[in-house]
């Protein structure tokens, strides 16, 4: 690798100027690579859109890349979309450093209005054409956000004077070499193409560090499963573009446990950190827990261009979440989960909801987050009990969708149990890859993400019958599934070793498998009143083998009623 300096980010962020003042400091040559195609040709960058489209101009802009990264001791500033080309990306990242000048869209607007007023030929006009120039901006700033997230650091440009930007851009320098020298070079976040679930991506997903993108048709945004990951946090949301304040969501079992390591890494990357704790616990997640949280974040000011770090299990990202997606009409939202369920489940997707005392997730939202990070080193402070509840969700993932899955947990059981970090990351990476899937291709539960609920209509219903104080989530899904299981062998024919094999598993991962005693008519009441349920019909998410599953709404009630009794004679 040469010691080249490459400045990327979006048109308006002053990588020209800082380039310029940068060489000078550091006594480099200095490098425009839009100037250089301009050179090179005899053309205006207008002029050769016109004549040979942007794939012209991206072929030429390759060649002068090419050149650059042959040579060394480089400041080079680049053009705003040079980072939707792979080979561009992973040209800069062998010979130099990246670092990002970002911006706010309303910032990139006024600077460019004011080039313009000054006839400067670099202003790329048709930013500022149209009727809402500036929607076009933040349109374009938040497609191209992923791919500037690739740069070993960035720097907020707004409120900075030029030398106050070189100097960050200086330490971006130093700290990204000093990661070099430690064998520690941190990866663009995302790969060429986005999509979860390719093969051709995933040797590169691993490369990048991330173990997948969820990508959906408003927004993407990567998903980092990884063991002892948590302290890169901070410089993670910075690449993505955030700064201002990380107002972290816990509850007051988790924080002691990891608050701090999230606040120095967060501070550590120029956050400025405030921190709620809400009581452990499902009831928590409520309409007076909600109250709380909007209370705080009212009195400490948070405001839309900050950002809700949700710490911890799935009722601290689900209400966090929630809360997110409805203050001043949504602020940034970053899930770190810290539970198995969390981790493989409930954190990707975008599901963010409060309960009812007479239905479990009956408010909520689709609102999902700019960025999942699991740290699976995290699950060791987990109680047994919960540690356990959390195998529900990779039993699923695998019993809908992934055969393989199950192999793996029969095969390494005493691993598994043991938290043994390769196969416990391995097995949390591949669950929560599913869901990523998954809602890439159905983020509104409008289909194939139904599926995903296979086990929680009693499930869900056993929580709220037993006012979500009994059971653990995993623990009521865990029961949800042998009910499942039986209901679709008398409906779809499952086979009878198909409904052993899931029993087995789920005894050998200590889940129980028979229901705890309680009014069957209540919980009956409690499934009418499920998210689930169109025109007054249960739709249930049956198995005709594994990994077929099959969606119903003509399960009769009296078969229901059988099964659950059935679970209840077998405690």
């Amino acid at each position: 690798m040469s010691d080249n300096i490459f400045l990327v980010g979006f048109s308006g962020t002053g990588k020209s100027v800082v380039g310029r003042r940068l060489a000078r400091r550091l006594n480099l040559e200095y490098i425009d690579t839009d100037d250089e195609i301009v050179a090179r040709s005899g053309l205006s960058i207008p002029e050769i859109f016109n004549r040979e489209g942007e794939e012209g101009f991206r072929a030429r802009e390759r060649g002068v890349l090419e050149e650059i990264c042959s040579r060394a001791g480089l400041v080079a500033s680049t053009g705003g979309g040079v980072v939707l080309d792979p080979e561009n990306r992973a040209l800069m990242y062998r010979s130099g450093v990246v670092i990002c000048l970002e911006a706010e869209p309303s910032t990139v607007y006024q600077r460019l209005r004011r080039s313009l007023r000054n006839d400067n030929p670099k202003v790329v006009r048709p930013l500022l054409a149209g009727q809402e120039p500036l929607k076009r901006i933040e349109y374009l700033k938040e497609y191209r956000q992923p791919f500037y997230a690739m740069a070993d650091w960035t720097v907020h440009t707004d409120h900075l004077t030029t030398n106050e930007v070189v100097d960050e851009v200086v330490k971006g320098v130093k700290y990204a070499r000093r990661r070099l020298e430690d064998g520690k070079k941190a990866q663009p976040l995302f790969p060429p193409s986005s999509s979860v679930g390719r093969e051709s991506e995933a040797p590169y997903c691993q490369e990048l560090g991330a173990a997948f993108v969820v990508t959906t048709p408003a927004v993407k945004y990567p998903v980092f499963v990884g063991w002892g990951i948590l302290d890169e946090l901070g410089r993670r949301l910075r690449n993505l573009g955030l700064s201002g304040t990380a107002a972290i969501i816990a509850d007051d079992r988790v924080f002691p446990l990891h608050g701090a390591r999230v606040i120095n890494s967060l501070e550590e990357a120029g956050f400025e950190t405030l921190s709620f704790t809400i009581p452990a616990g499902e009831r928590s997640k409520s309409i007076e827990g909600l109250t709380s949280v909007y209370d705080w974040l009212v009195e400490h000011r948070v405001e839309r261009g900050n950002i809700i770090v949700a710490l911890g299990g799935g009722v601290v990202g689900d209400l966090a979440g929630y809360a997110a997606a409805t203050y001043l009409r949504g602020v940034h939202l970053v899930q770190v989960p810290t539970s198995l369920v969390a981790m493989m489940d409930s954190s990707i997707g975008g599901k963010v909801a409060i309960n009812h005392p007479k239905g479990k997730n009956l408010i909520g939202a689709f609102y999902q987050p700019r960025l999942v990070y699991a740290d699976v080193q995290t699950l060791s402070t987990l109680p047994p009990r919960e540690l356990a509840s959390g195998w529900a969700e990779v039993i699923k993932h695998g019993m809908i969708m992934d055969p393989e899955l199950l192999d793996i947990l029969e095969r390494d059981t005493e691993s598994v149990l043991a938290l043994d970090p390769n196969t416990a990351t391995e097995v949390v990476k591949r669950s929560a890859a599913l869901k990523g899937r998954v809602v890439s291709e159905d983020e509104k539960e409008s289909g194939l993400r139904t599926i995903l609920n296979y086990g929680h209509t009693i499930g869900h219903s056993l929580e709220a019958a037993t006012d979500y104080g009994q059971l653990l989530h995993g623990e009521a899904v865990a029961i949800g599934m042998a009910g499942a299981a039986r209901i679709s062998q008398r409906m779809v024919d499952l086979p009878e070793d198909a409904v052993d094999r899931q029993q087995r598993l789920m005894e050998k991962l200590r889940l129980p498998t028979s229901m705890p005693e309680i009014e069957v008519d209540r919980l009956m009441a409690a499934m009418q009143l499920d998210k689930k349920v169109r025109g007054k019909a249960i739709r249930w998410v049956l198995l005709e083998d594994i990994g077929r599953p099959v969606i119903r709404d003509d399960v009769p009630m009296e078969l229901v009623r059988d099964v659950l009794v059935q679970l209840m004679e077998e405690r």
